[in-house]
């Protein structure tokens, strides 16, 4: 198990925080992991990278995914450590070892990204399934969100039950199993019976195609909430779509998932002119954090730097907002 994850050392979190006297930094006691046993951690939160875009190749999606993680980590450990928000209730496990994989998939086709992507679900699953066997929350940063079928997969095996998702997403993620990638994962993981109910707010209809939205139209296990029906044709409000959503997942154990590109005027794999706004955004993952069966929260598609030059250097701050926002909702339940 241990060596599917880089690990950091505590030395290089220090080097990361700016320190000032009288002040304490959430780095300084943030817990920071060597291996994989979770036993002495009495906090509740472990934190886990997965730097990769293989996935979004695969789905012919622009690279850049890789380069989140650690700009998060640097904005994180330099948030003020107070009683309400404490380090010590924090675990940085590390980064899965993507490495191999992401030389192997440097000039790839679409067939071999898709393997690749494969092989980084064989790398992930057990980690997610230690975690949660441990009984903590992951937080699950970076890469593309393929990675929700190995998130559920081993919640599945720890738990023998499946799970049901919340997803934050202008796209449906839910196209056909014809080889993993960034734009399957949730109908890997639903045809595998790793994911029961799936709510779908935010969706964009232009950018899903109707095959897909008939198919999760029809089917009661999914909810599908669109962009246009909240903010175009005010059926209803955001506060009564995101209620709806959260209710029809919440009778179980259930994941939330938040693509950044259902902000709006965000660097992403996707970025798009339209979407909902960042206060938005932490209000949904600060709501589903209230919940009692929520049980992790995956980030995914968030770019530092995207293959095509684009930055967003504010990253990392934006994404640490979001796992505050989380985290705070947990805390307050």
């Amino acid at each position: 198990m241990d060596s599917l994850i880089q690990f950091y050392k505590k030395g290089y979190i220090t080097s990361l925080i700016n320190y000032r006297e009288g002040e304490e930094k959430f780095g300084q006691t943030m817990q920071v992991s060597t291996n994989c046993d979770l036993s002495d951690f009495k906090g509740k939160f472990v934190i886990l990278g997965i730097a990769e875009d293989i996935g979004i190749r695969g789905n012919h999606g622009i690279a850049g995914a890789a380069s989140a993680f650690r700009s998060f980590i640097k904005s994180l450990v330099n948030i003020h450590n107070s009683r309400a928000f404490n380090g010590d209730q924090f675990l940085l496990l590390g980064k899965i070892r993507t490495g191999g994989l992401m030389e192997e998939s440097q000039n790839a086709d679409i067939e071999t990204l898709r393997e690749l992507t494969e092989k980084l679900d064989e790398m992930v699953f057990p980690v997610i399934r230690k975690i949660v066997e441990a009984g903590k929350i992951p937080i699950v940063i970076g890469g593309g969100h393929n990675n929700v079928f190995p998130i559920l997969k081993g919640f599945y095996l720890a738990c023998n039950e499946s799970a049901n998702t919340i997803n934050l997403d202008a796209h449906a993620d839910f196209r056909p199993a014809e080889g993993r990638h960034s734009g399957n994962g949730f109908r890997y993981a639903y045809d595998a019976g790793y994911l029961k109910k799936y709510a779908l707010l935010g969706l964009h209809q232009a950018y899903n195609n109707e095959t897909i939205l008939d198919e999760l139209i029809e089917n009661p296990d999914f909810l599908p909430i669109f962009f246009e029906d909240i903010f175009l044709r005010r059926k209803e409000s955001w506060e009564q779509a995101k209620r709806r959503a959260i209710d029809f997942v919440k009778t179980g154990r259930f994941g939330v998932e938040l693509d950044v590109d259902s902000l709006e005027n965000l660097l992403s794999s996707a970025w798009s002119s339209v979407g909902i706004t960042s206060d938005e955004c932490l209000n949904y993952l600060y709501n589903c954090g209230k919940e009692p069966n929520v049980c992790y929260l995956h980030i995914s598609e968030a770019v530092y730097k995207r293959s095509d030059g684009e930055e967003n250097v504010l990253i990392g701050k934006l994404i640490n907002y979001m796992v505050q926002a989380f985290c705070r909702g947990v805390q307050e339940q």
